[in-house]
C-alpha cells in the first residue's frame, strides 16, 4: 500500500493522499471507446479481406500497442499487412473524433479532486502518439496530465517500460504511484513495476481477470477513486 503523501489543497483544512502520482490508461479507463476501437478493426480487416473474428476476440486486445494487437489477432499477417491496416484502422477511427461525451461518468469531476489535491497524473496507454494527441483535446482532458507515455514511443503493456519512464520524469518511486485501469495488461504492467494498482470493472476485461493481479480494489465508478487514495 503507497505511503501518507502531504497534498496541496485549497481551503482551510489540508488532505493527505496515499499517493504522490496517478497513472491512468486511456481507452476503457476515461474514455467508453470500446465499441469504435472494435469496428475500426472490423472495418480495417474488412478492407484487407482478412478472416471475420468475433467481437469478444477484438475487444481482447484492447490495451496493447497497435503492433502486438495485430500480430495476436493476425499472426500470419505480413509487415506490410500490419502497416496496411494500422492505415485502414486509423482511417476510420480518426473519422469519428473523440470528445466529452465518450468520457465515462465521474472522469472530469475526480481528475478535477486528484488535481486540485495536488496529486500528479499521468497517463499510460496503448493508443499511438497522434491518436492521444487529438484525443487529449477533444476531450478537454489536456490540461490535467503532465506526461503521456505511448506504446508507439515505448514498450507496449505489459512491459513496465511506460511507467518506469513516468517515474523518471518525476523523480519518484514505485511505492509513491498508483495504476488505475480496465485491462489486465495495466495491472500487470503495475505489478511488473512493484507499484499499487486499482482496477475499474466497467471497462474491457472481466472482473475475474483483473482481480488476478492483485489490484488494491476494483471500483465501479471513476469517482471512488477518490477513496482508494485517501482524499474521502
Amino acid at each position: 500500500m503507497g505511503r501518507q503523501y502531504e497534498t496541496g489543497c485549497k481551503g482551510v483544512s489540508c488532505k493527505m493522499s496515499k499517493y504522490a502520482i496517478c497513472v491512468f490508461d486511456w481507452d476503457g479507463t476515461l474514455v467508453n471507446s470500446e465499441r469504435h476501437i472494435v469496428d475500426s478493426l472490423t472495418y480495417a480487416a474488412s478492407k484487407l479481406s482478412l478472416p471475420p473474428l468475433s467481437y469478444d476476440e477484438k475487444k481482447n486486445i484492447i490495451g496493447l500497442s497497435m503492433q502486438k494487437a495485430l500480430e495476436a489477432l493476425y499472426p500470419s499477417l505480413s509487415p506490410a499487412g500490419i502497416e496496411q491496416m494500422r492505415s485502414y484502422y486509423g482511417e476510420y477511427f480518426f473519422s469519428v473524433p473523440q470528445d466529452a461525451s465518450t468520457l465515462f461518468d465521474g472522469v472530469v469531476e475526480t481528475l478535477t479532486i486528484l488535481k486540485d489535491s495536488g496529486v500528479k497524473l499521468a497517463v499510460a496507454t496503448g493508443k499511438s502518439r497522434q491518436g492521444l494527441d487529438k484525443a487529449l483535446v477533444s476531450t478537454r482532458l489536456k490540461a490535467f496530465f503532465d506526461i503521456e507515455r505511448c506504446a508507439d514511443e515505448t514498450k507496449s503493456k505489459p512491459d513496465p517500460l511506460m511507467l518506469s519512464e513516468i517515474a523518471r520524469y518525476y523523480k519518484a518511486d514505485p511505492a509513491s504511484m498508483l495504476m488505475v485501469g480496465d485491462t489486465e495488461f495495466d495491472l500487470e504492467m503495475a505489478r511488473n513495476y512493484r507499484m499499487d494498482s486499482v482496477g475499474v470493472s466497467y471497462g474491457v476485461h472481466a472482473v475475474q481477470r483483473l482481480a488476478l493481479h492483485k489490484p488494491i480494489a476494483i471500483i465501479d465508478c471513476m469517482t471512488e477513486l477518490t477513496v482508494h487514495v485517501g482524499l474521502k
